[in-house]
């Protein structure tokens, strides 16, 4: 270290204090009553500022450069501007010793010799602390919160921002030794605050808030003629301004020589005089070594560090091999003072350089050897070597350049020449020797000829690369300049000297730090590229180039057919295509072609050098490559030119290779027209299908052929699934695909055309009713899906659909659905009956069975809307009459959703209301034995009560009659539904389930029912009865209607006669009629349910022809004339069967 002095001013008084402004530009001195402000650029006095009455002892400038405060012996403190005008001015009790601004809230502390104040902007008075000593010197921490006091009676005082004090120091000297001046570090990378504290005794003591730390005396600044009252440093820079007594101001210049060493890729330097830092200058990696003295050289060598301190020498190495360790620990300590300009270090040695002497001492600071040189040592450097053997490379000024080995006395003469070395390197192999002289000249020598091969000029140092062998690097003027070989410079910007050079790394030192900057080798590469020196550019390559440069040299070698270094450098850049390339050379050449014009042609194909390419096929015999590279690569045109007038299969290839590439370029339109003339109508379909295009479809499948059937099979294909089945129904037609038709008509839903095609061919039938019917079915119509099925004569999924539909029915308590599905179940059963005779007693069985259940649930749907819903549609008769039916019918396993609580309990209610009180009774004592839901149970224990004061008797009103014997049935019959006399069943009406006035009769043995229809027909006229019955018959129902009777006494009906006698006894007689009682009835007294086989037909004779009857001619159930047709008024149908009125009849 050594100082400069820069400029120097003398003033007329004492230089009392001195302060920067922050940016470094202005210098504000207390001389005398008076501020003095320099320009510290050159010294210039700007202006004097006068505001004070006496001496101003303290100046100090806030951080952020607003204002600064000076503080006088005339008790006051005046707050100034940045333009050098005061704005504000507080007093103390006495003279103002020092002032001093907090760094980050700028808060002023000015001290007085009996308090100290605290004054901001933001506060309207100034915050006074006494203080038990005169204070002469104060400093605010980094952070702002801590503010120092030295006092007269040598006591420091640490207080904090609201003047409390914290800490208190007590210096062994007491008021003998003063506190004269006080600081704290201004660095902000130490974690702890360093108080610097000098005192009258001239002691300078450093503390941290732990405790009391020794310094370390570094050099000295500069020697004044007089006492040194106040200094200061610049902020940010190496310059001091120094005031004196005599009013001397000197601002010095402070300049410190770089202390470091290198070797490899380590690079060790001095840091703030006393540490070393050794940088691994590849990973980043630092390390920070303290010696805590001052540091003088340094020398690194391998895994040794050897560091030069005023008194002795420490020998460092890394605790391993690992090339990327960066732990250090001390070897050896040679504790005795050398004086030597270099200082150089092996790896058992030091050598210690001093003028014309080198002297190598061993670690144990033994000199071992010692040589004398003609002139002055101007660079050494260690080349490597055994241990304890190594080479030096020197140096001199006369120009001489010598290589000494570390255990051998004699040194070697490499080379002298003319001019004075300043620096030097060899290369790798030991062959070449750069050497920058004096006149910045790099030159470049033969070591073992030592013959020049070549220099450049403005060089201020070089270095070999230590991985090639031809290329170094030298640096000068602002540039930096990498040669290869004997080529042209290459050359770049760069700030700083070249110390090393590895791959593609330069390590550059720029003021007091070393940095590795990556250069691209890209200059020398293309130097060796241009000489088709495919090799040695690899070589450059390989230290570092962009994977532009990388390509480059790839196609380069590629061209020049050396496919070695092609295939490393493709592999580089992880081109696998052109590696395949070389690849099959590779293969081709092994298998003996040696054509050098054929492998260049496919080089130059792939590198799309197509007519190059084409014409070193041709040149080869190979014309079938070229026409296949142009194709390939859809130029049609020069495949055109190139086949001339050729074989029509080819023309024919490569019209349809054009029509791919056209597909592929999104020109479908004009591949469509390439395909067609080439023949290729599966292709143009395709492309039409895709894009939808109809029109075109339709074009060409009227074009094709009949037979063409693939074709026109993917046009009919493409057109369903365009929404155009009319245009695919059309082009199956014409391929008379009939099967394909029903399916296109079927997958479109399009039911009646599928209709219509399967009247024309029954075969067909179950593939168009099936899927109708599924149709239906995921389309909740499910009762025209079992039509369907039916129809399709899929009985078997018929009735599983009208089984889950009565189920559903049932479970859901629709029983008027579930009656209408077991009608139909009973239905199916008949059909399945009539068409399998094998299965014909068990469909008949089933057939009985849903008959029955659907008269059951009919009947029940009335009883669960009376109980469930408030408001009942039914006359209580009508309920009357269908509880009593109910009851009369039910099996003793009672179906599925039928409640005989519910029959029972309207049954009971409605016989009360209606006189039958005997029933009423019955009724309630069954529901005695049954488990009453919570609903009814307050209402049937009412009526149990209350039937109790009614008579014990039915009304006669009530009372059925049979219509056969004319006898009164009781209201409960134990028989059932039949007469408890003649056991003739009664007819019941479907709708109010009266009893109907039918008796049924059988046909004698012998008599068909044609003939039985004929003989009916056949009636014999009764001129003495002039009664007027009118049969109206239409297509929905049979009807008897009595027009006008005027005399109802005749002659004896044989019918009524044959009742009379066959009636009465325990066992059921039917009524069998004969050709002539079947002669004696009128047409319009009979019913007729004609069932179809394998079932009879029932006949019916009405005994009141004046009460009109209707049966319905779908289910054959009776109803009361005026009943019926309100009910098909209300409904649209048959209430029971649901054949609406305008069908027409079985």
């Amino acid at each position: 270290m050594r100082a400069v002095l820069t400029w120097r001013d003398k003033a007329e008084h004492c230089i009392n204090d001195i302060a920067f402004k922050p940016d470094g530009t202005q210098l504000i001195l207390a001389a005398g009553s008076r501020l003095l402000v320099y320009d510290t650029s050159d010294g210039t006095l700007l202006q004097p500022l006068k505001g004070h009455k006496d001496t101003v002892y303290c100046v100090a400038y806030a951080k952020d450069g607003k204002r600064f405060a000076s503080g006088s012996a005339d008790k006051s403190v005046i707050i100034w501007t940045s333009k050098l005008e005061g704005i504000l001015k507080y007093t103390h009790n006495d003279a103002i010793q020092c002032v001093s601004y907090n760094p980050i809230t700028h808060q002023l502390a000015s001290c007085s010799s009996s308090d100290f104040g605290l004054w901001s902007p933001e506060q309207k008075s100034v915050s006074k602390h006494k203080s038990s000593s005169k204070i002469i010197c104060c400093s605010w921490t980094n952070d702002g919160q801590y503010l120092a006091l030295g006092m007269f009676n040598g006591i420091i005082s640490i207080r904090n921002k609201n003047g409390e004090e914290k800490v208190k120091i007590e210096r062994p000297g007491g008021s003998l030794s003063p506190i004269w001046s006080i600081c704290w570090n201004p660095s902000r990378e130490e974690r702890n605050d360093i108080l610097a504290v000098a005192d009258w005794g001239q002691k300078v003591s450093f503390y941290q808030l732990s405790g009391k730390q020794d310094g370390v005396r570094l050099g000295t600044v500069g020697e004044q003629n007089s006492w040194v009252w106040t200094c200061q440093a610049k902020p940010d820079s190496n310059y001091v301004v120094v005031g004196c007594q005599d009013g001397t101001i000197s601002f010095y210049q402070l300049i410190f020589s770089t202390v470091h060493g290198l070797y490899k890729d380590r690079y060790a330097y001095r840091d703030s005089m006393t540490d070393v830092i050794v940088q691994h200058l590849i990973t980043e990696q630092k390390v920070r070594i303290k010696c805590k003295e001052l540091v003088k050289k340094i020398a690194i060598y391998r895994n040794r560090l050897a560091i030069q301190l005023p008194e002795k020498i420490l020998i460092y190495e890394l605790y391993s091999e690992d090339s990327s360790d960066m732990h250090y620990r001390v070897k050896e300590k040679i504790i005795k003072k050398f004086e030597c300009n270099l200082l150089v270090v092996c790896a058992n040695h030091i050598i210690l350089c001093q003028e014309k002497r080198l002297q190598c001492l061993s670690f144990s600071g033994v000199k071992e050897r010692e040589w004398q040189m003609e002139s002055l040592i101007r660079y050494i450097k260690v080349i490597g070597g055994p241990p304890g053997r190594e080479g030096l490379l020197v140096g001199l000024k006369n120009g001489q350049i010598l290589k000494i080995f570390v255990d051998n006395l004699f040194a070697i003469v490499l080379l002298k020449q003319a001019t004075a070395v300043r620096c030097l390197d060899m290369s790798a192999s030991r062959k070449k020797l750069a050497v920058v002289d004096e006149n910045d000249t790099c030159l470049v020598y033969d070591i073992d000829t030592k013959e020049l091969l070549f220099q450049e000029p403005n060089a201020n140092s070089v270095a070999w690369n230590t991985q090639c062998e031809d290329m170094l690097c030298f640096s000068g003027g602002g540039y930096l300049n990498i040669k290869a070989s004997t080529f042209p410079v290459h050359r770049q910007k760069l700030q700083g000297f070249v110390v090393g050079y590895n791959g593609s790394k330069i390590f550059c030192l720029h003021v007091f730090s070393i940095s590795a900057v990556e250069v691209p080798q890209s200059a020398p590469m293309y130097q060796y590229l241009d000489r088709k020196l495919f090799k040695e550019a690899y070589q450059i390559a390989c230290l570092g180039v962009t994977d532009t440069d990388w390509r480059e040299l790839a196609m380069e070698a590629l061209e020049g057919l050396d496919f070695e270094t092609a295939k490393k450098a493709f592999i580089r850049v992880q081109d696998l295509r052109y590696l395949e390339l070389i690849s099959s050379i590779e293969e081709r050449k092994k298998r003996g072609e040696t054509n050098n014009d054929l492998f260049l042609a496919d080089v130059f194909s792939y590198q799309g050098k197509f007519h190059e390419a084409a014409k070193l096929y041709k040149r080869s015999g190979h014309e079938n490559l070229a026409l296949e590279m142009y194709t390939d690569l859809c130029m049609f045109e020069y495949a055109k030119d190139f086949l001339g007038s050729g074989d029509p299969k080819e023309t024919k290839m490569l019209i349809t290779k054009q029509a791919d590439w056209a597909r592929n370029i999104k020109e479908p339109k004009a591949a469509v027209e390439m395909y067609i003339s080439a023949g290729e109508h599966v292709k143009a379909i395709e492309i039409c299908g895709d894009h939808g295009w109809v029109d075109m479809l339709i074009d060409i499948a009227r074009k094709l052929d009949k037979a063409e059937r693939e074709p026109l099979l993917l046009c009919a294909t493409y057109l369903k699934k365009l929404d155009s089945p009319g245009y695919a129904a059309e082009t199956y037609l014409k391929m008379g695909d009939l099967k394909a038709l029903v399916q296109l008509h079927v997958e479109t839903q399009r039911w009646d055309e599928a209709f219509a095609l399967g009247e024309k061919h029954p075969e067909f039938k179950d593939d168009i009713y099936v899927p109708y019917a599924q149709w239906l079915a995921e389309n909740d119509r499910f009762e025209e899906a079992q039509k369907a099925f039916h129809k399709a004569g899929r009985q078997r999924e018929a009735v599983q659909v009208l089984e889950q539909l009565t189920n559903n029915a049932v479970a859901e308590s629709r029983f008027n659905d579930a009656a209408y599905y077991y009608w139909m179940l009973s239905m199916q059963c008949l059909d399945i009956a009539q068409a399998d005779p094998a299965q014909k007693d068990t469909m008949l069985g089933k057939f009985y069975h849903f008959q029955r259940l659907a008269e059951l649930y009919h009947g029940y749907h009335a009883i669960h809307r009376h109980t469930e819903d408030p408001f009942s549609v039914h006359r209580p008769e009508t309920l009357f009459n269908i509880s009593r039916f109910l009851l009369h019918s039910l099996p003793k396993d009672t179906p599925s959703g039928i409640s005989k609580v519910k029959i029972l309990f309207t049954l009971a209610k409605q016989s009360k209301a209606l006189g039958a009180y005997r029933l009423a009774r019955h009724a309630y004592d069954k529901l005695r034995g049954l488990y009453i839901p919570a609903r009814f149970q307050k209402s049937i224990e009412l009526g149990t009560l209350t039937i109790r004061a009614k008579p014990f008797h039915d009304s006669e009103e009530l009372v059925p009659l049979c219509y056969r014997c004319s006898t009164n049935n009781p209201l409960l019959n134990n028989l059932g539904n039949v007469c408890i006399n003649c056991r003739q069943p009664f007819i019941f009406s479907a709708s109010s389930y009266d009893v109907l006035h039918l008796v049924e009769f059988y046909l004698e043995e012998g008599i068909t029912d044609e003939e039985a229809i004929s003989l009916i027909d056949l009636e014999v006229l009764r001129p003495k009865r002039d009664d007027r019955q009118l049969e109206i018959a239409n297509n929905s129902s049979q009807i008897l209607r009595l027009v006008e009777t005027k005399d109802s006494m005749g002659d004896e009906d044989p019918f009524t006669a044959k009742l009379s006698f066959e009636q009465g006894g325990s066992e059921f007689v039917p009524v069998v009629v004969s050709r002539l009682v079947l002669r004696s009835m009128s047409r319009r007294d009979v019913l007729i349910k004609r069932w179809p086989p394998p079932l009879r037909w029932q006949y019916f004779r009405s005994l009141l022809p004046d009460a009109s009857i209707t049966m319905c001619p779908s289910c054959f159930q009776m109803f009361h004339s005026e009943d019926y047709e309100l009910l098909v008024l209300q409904h649209g149908c048959c209430p029971y069967c649901r054949r609406c009125k305008d069908d027409p009849g079985p």
